[in-house]
């Protein structure tokens, strides 16, 4: 048997407090993620989200699939307004808990699949 090869790009290696465990660095509030960069992001509140907290992963060359939203410690549904502005641009949402968010963007990614990730502080 041969193990598969680590996906290509920033993979969530753990958690610890309320962040994120990215490579060697930890990241101890919210993270965004595209296949080739992972960065700090400020979001803590689902409620607030708008379209203006993810414009940089709408503008992704290609347009990315989807963008799974990690919604922090529990699964809230993200704002209406939110998701339909995503889906008005062409681009999917999938929400979850930011720890099931995390571990499913390493499966994707794995797939070679061309997605964003927004998750919130848990």
């Amino acid at each position: 048997m041969d193990r598969d090869s680590t996906p290509e790009g920033p993979i969530v290696r753990g958690f610890r407090g309320h962040g994120y465990l990215v490579a060697d660095r930890y990241v101890p509030g919210g993270l965004k993620l595209t296949p080739d960069d992972a960065r700090d992001w400020t979001a803590t509140d689902v409620a607030t989200l708008t379209i203006d907290d993810v414009a940089d992963l709408v503008a992704m060359a290609p347009p990315p699939e989807f963008i799974l939203i990690g919604t922090g410690a529990a699964m809230t549904r993200p704002p209406v307004a939110f998701v339909r502005a995503l889906e008005a641009a062409g681009i999917g949402v999938e929400a979850m808990d930011s720890k099931a968010a995390a571990r499913a963007w390493g499966v994707l990614r794995g797939e070679g699949r061309w997605i964003a990730a927004a998750l919130l502080p848990f």
